[in-house]
């Protein structure tokens, strides 16, 4: 019996899908966007509407099409961010859309056309998020354009599309009078609110994961700040105070680092709580400010958190900050002329960008040659499906691949449901309306659930143009299939480093850069410490924000089959050691800060090199090796608690070796 058992739970095993693909399966857990979602009803079933009631339903068609574009852009909180969000994509997606309908039907010249485009757009790609979703509309209305046959003339199509991403523009902005400055003041209070929770998680196993919402809530703030500041050159009270509450946040984390490991005051739950009160006032604009009632503090680690809390109190509260005294942490951004001449520079000598670029013009080549060759009904959407795989910063192209022939499947199976059962004309706007406002919703869930949910809006679209009706499900999926065959095969399998991953030279940088940091934090030079503080800062803000990079790259390559997945499996502790190195880099200089003797010039050096000497065994080879640490110095003193996670992260390092 006990056999039996064991070969049923092998069985069961062996059907049980892997983990790469139950991470992509498994819905993210992520509130509902309620504003976005009714936007998006609005912005795909409006068009429809007013098509159908002049007598051009192909051209309300044509304007939801240019709306979904802008539905998927609408990512940002902040208007300002969504003026470039949605417009800048629009204007790539128009000029694509115009490419792509001067070669319809034109064979191998469009073969040529759209390999070059996907080549522009996979290169471009590279240069941030919103160029990245430029590339993405530049290659989409390009195959689009190719592949249907749009209304005459030639500038008729692009000005449908663009005016379906200004509507969403037009009523993603709506609101802006009265919430002008709402989402900038509510990314800052958030923050206060990540700090209050990493102070209350100090000294327990959930400290880890809080300094990473505080992260990741640092950038996402100054991000929106200092991307507004770049374009307002002035020193205007309401953005320099708000830029002044988030700087005086930088003290207060580096305080909690030494909190969780000497910190006994400051874990008091009083402290987290004034921590919460300063998060509400800066939500709620308030510039009262009562008086701060703290535990005494018992060490250098609570001198250091009181002292921070009590400056941020004084500076959330103050009316008006001294716009002449707000240093930007991490820099203000250069003028838009350099930043633009840095990217063009890096687009064209960067060997990613243009690694990328041919990949992606290699697979819409093939696709669209394999359409030239073969008769494929509406063949557009064989090159559509490898163009949304192929997209590296959106996740893993193997698991993209595999997740969006599922996601496609479930999303023909509503298709085919409304194309069949629905009546063409006015019942079309109320069914858009309903499947429209479910992409914001399953796109937050999950790169499978946006797929099943833009696969019966873009085929009910198409219906509209085409009315080919319920004969679209089958060869859609057909297409479907072979998309994402072309992409494995020629984006994935024929390019060794889709599968031989370079996650150890990431690491090794940003090991690296600790040791750096280090040196910065104390001085390799037996400066005693007396670094410019300010260079400090963005130093170690840097550093997080790689890391957090970092860690990202990884857990993109969690999501891939072997041997890719398992490696990234294997060195994942490594990442999180690399953290703890630098959580107690800072421990220790705010110590030393508010009154623990500083650390000889011998053990800061000693910890510098045995950091260069980890970063460079990780870059000379693939798999975790051995790695000896021989750190020696006071058992007391402030490097103590950073010689045990450098001993911690070489001991990871050295399988089977004994810590």
């Amino acid at each position: 019996m006990g056999d039996d058992k064991g070969g049923a739970g092998t069985r069961a095993g062996r059907l049980t899908p892997p983990d790469w693909l139950l991470a992509g399966l498994r819905p993210q857990t992520a509130p509902v966007p309620w504003a976005a979602v009714a936007r998006a009803g609005v912005a795909l079933s409006a068009p429809l509407a007013v098509g159908l009631a002049v007598g051009q339903p192909e051209y309300g068609a044509l304007v939801s099409m240019g709306a979904l574009s802008g539905v998927i852009g609408d990512t940002a909180d902040a208007y300002r961010m969504r003026i470039f969000n949605i417009a800048i994509p629009q204007l790539f997606g128009a000029v694509g859309v115009t490419l792509g309908t001067l070669v319809y039907g034109e064979g191998w010249p469009a073969v040529a056309a759209l390999t070059f485009v996907a080549l522009v757009s996979g290169m471009i790609s590279s240069i941030g998020a919103v160029a990245s979703v430029s590339g993405l509309l530049l290659l989409l209305n390009a195959v689009v354009g190719a592949g249907l046959p749009m209304p005459g003339p030639w500038w008729k199509a692009p000005l449908l599309l663009t005016l379906g991403g200004l509507f969403v523009l037009v009523l993603s902005l709506l609101a802006w009078p009265l919430r002008g400055r709402v989402p900038e003041r509510a990314a800052v209070a958030a923050a206060y609110r990540d700090v209050a929770d990493l102070l209350d998680a100090a000294g327990t196993s959930a400290y880890e994961g809080k300094r990473q919402a505080v992260t990741q809530s640092l950038n996402t703030s100054y991000d929106l700040i200092l991307a507004r500041r770049a374009r307002d050159h002035g020193r205007r009270s309401p953005l320099v105070r708000l830029l002044a509450q988030l700087n005086v946040l930088i003290p207060l984390v580096e305080g909690a680092a030494a909190a969780h490991l000497h910190g006994r005051a400051s874990r008091q739950p009083e402290i987290a709580a004034a921590v919460r009160d300063l998060a509400d006032a800066v939500a709620e604009g308030r510039g009262a400010a009562p008086e701060l009632v703290l535990p005494e503090p018992q060490g250098p680690a609570d001198r250091a958190v009181e002292a921070a809390l009590r400056h941020a109190a004084t500076v959330v509260h103050k009316a008006d900050p001294d716009p002449y005294n707000v240093d930007d942490r991490l820099g203000r951004p250069a003028a838009l002329r350099i930043r633009a001449r840095r990217a063009t520079r890096s687009v064209l000598l960067s060997e990613p960008s243009w690694r990328y670029g041919l990949r992606l013009a290699l697979c819409i080549g093939l696709a669209q040659a394999l359409v030239s060759l073969v008769v494929v009904p509406r063949s557009y959407w064989v090159a559509l499906t490898v163009t949304f795989v192929m997209k590296p910063d959106f996740g893993s192209v193997f698991s993209r691949a595999v997740l969006r022939a599922l996601g496609t499947a479930v999303g023909l199976v509503v298709a085919a449901a409304v194309l069949s059962q629905v009546p063409r004309g006015w019942w079309d706007v109320p069914v858009m309306a309903l499947l429209a406002a479910l992409i914001p919703a399953f796109s937050a869930k999950g790169y499978a659930f946006q797929t099943a949910a833009i696969t019966p809006v873009i085929l009910l679209l198409s219906d509209v143009l085409n009315h080919q009706g319920f004969d679209l499900v089958l060869p859609r999926l057909v297409d479907s299939l072979l998309g994402c065959g072309i992409a494995l095969v020629a984006g994935y399998l024929l390019w060794p480093e889709s599968w031989h991953t370079r996650i150890g030279d990431r690491l090794a940088t940003a090991v690296e850069d600790t040791a750096r940091y280090v040196a910065c934090a104390f001085g390799s030079a037996g400066d005693g410490g007396d670094q410019d503080q300010g260079e400090r800062v963005r130093s170690r803000r840097r550093l997080y924000r790689d890391l957090s990079s970092v860690r990202s790259e990884f857990q993109r390559a969690l999501t891939e089959p072997p041997p890719v997945g398992t490696r990234a499996a294997a060195w994942w502790p490594l990442v999180v050691a690399v953290e703890r190195i630098v959580d107690a880099t800072t421990a220790a200089r705010v110590r030393v800060s508010y009154g623990a003797p500083p650390p000889a010039r011998a053990e800061v050096a000693d910890v510098e090199q045995q950091l260069r000497e980890l970063a460079e065994g990780l870059r000379s080879s693939e798999v975790l090796v051995e790695v000896r640490a021989d750190l020696q110095g006071d058992e007391e003193g402030v490097l103590e608690p950073l010689r045990q996670e450098v001993k911690a992260a070489r001991a990871i390092a050295s399988p089977g070796q004994p810590g």
